[in-house]
């Protein structure tokens, strides 16, 4: 059977310019999986008062990434290598791997009308999220989804939500936190993409709550697609791999907007760890595939200033996963698996 892969990551501004990066908070903002708030509140909020002061901010910060990307996209640029690479290991089959961002470009509209084109027999939708959330790995499903409901014709079409638990995924970043020696380091941060805590929440049906489940320790039936259980089972089988004993390390959450998210937040645990006279701190981000503002910028950078700030010396960031040979092992996996 003729199959076209879709890769899917979030997306990133066209340009770290004031006005590329405002239409590319535009449409990530509004999105309704991302602000999950009744239509008209969002409009208001999102256009009328984050938009307008946050994007010639996050340009800056855009401009900043840009130059460790040699002018060019980071992510943009891991994800594509990403790609090559997969299609290399299908070259001989009739395997094809496309890429699109969820917002932005190479946008979900142009890439599938591509691959509606192809008249594939089958297509397979792989987000490049290893922890499924509404915000990320259900926003972009519902895109692809959305758009291939307008075809004529509906191919056989089969998704992976989630592969946090892929051996080849564990391996890659295990293998990129052997180029540390974590015995050297005060202590470990595992820092995951900080989500609302009412987003969690709505995982479960009825009355229960998060809060209500063993999401730090136990992976169940009722908490197998929560964000914050996904993302301490994670840690844990990195932390086995790597022989981390549980007391080394802390398990924290990033880039929040308000104190309503998932806690503790990564740069009050970088603060306290200064504050106590740790002088190293080797930090994790597992829930990113790809080096991308919020690895770069935010952890090398921003809580590098926050350690020192508070008599800290060097927060080392462990690089994502990338182009490692095992993370194309595991797309390589989820992608047979749906063959």
């Amino acid at each position: 059977m003729k199959t076209g892969v879709l890769l899917i990551q979030l997306g990133t501004p066209d340009s770290p310019s004031t006005r590329d990066v405002r239409t590319y908070l535009t449409e990530f903002l509004n999105d309704s999986r991302v602000i999950d708030i009744p239509w008209l509140a969002r409009k208001i909020l999102v256009n009328g008062i984050i938009v307008p002061f946050r994007a010639p901010k996050s340009a800056k910060i855009y401009k900043e990434l840009w130059e460790h990307g040699e002018g060019n996209s980071p992510l943009l640029m891991h994800t594509e290598l990403v790609q090559k690479l997969l299609q290399d290991r299908f070259d001989s089959s009739d395997v094809t791997i496309e890429l699109a961002m969820r917002y932005k470009n190479p946008s979900m509209d142009s890439v599938l009308e591509r691959m509606r084109k192809a008249n594939y027999d089958r297509i397979i939708i792989l987000p490049l999220f290893p922890q499924y959330a509404s915000a990320s790995s259900g926003s972009a499903i519902a895109k692809a989804m959305s758009i291939i409901s307008h075809w004529w014709v509906i191919p056989e079409v089969k998704i992976v939500n989630q592969f946090w638990q892929s051996e080849g995924y564990i391996d890659s970043i295990v293998d990129r936190a052997n180029a540390f020696d974590w015995k050297e380091y005060d202590h470990v941060l595992f820092s995951y993409h900080g989500l609302p805590e009412r987003q969690v929440d709505k995982v479960y049906d009825g009355s229960d709550l998060c809060s209500d489940q063993p999401c730090e320790s136990e992976m169940n039936e009722a908490n197998k697609f929560c964000y914050k259980a996904t993302s301490f089972a994670t840690t844990r089988l990195i932390a086995e791999k790597m022989n981390l004993p549980e007391e080394s390390y802390t398990v924290c959450f990033q880039s929040r907007l308000d104190k309503k998210w998932l806690t503790p937040f990564s740069d009050k645990v970088v603060e306290e760890w200064g504050k106590k006279g740790a002088k190293k701190l080797l930090v994790f981000s597992p829930a990113f595939v790809a080096d991308c503002l919020e690895t770069i910028v935010e952890i090398g950078g921003e809580y590098q200033e926050i350690f020192e700030k508070n008599g800290g010396e060097k927060v080392q960031l462990v690089p994502s996963s990338n182009d490692h040979p095992r993370f194309i092992d595991c797309l390589v996996s989820l992608i047979q698996e749906r063959l």
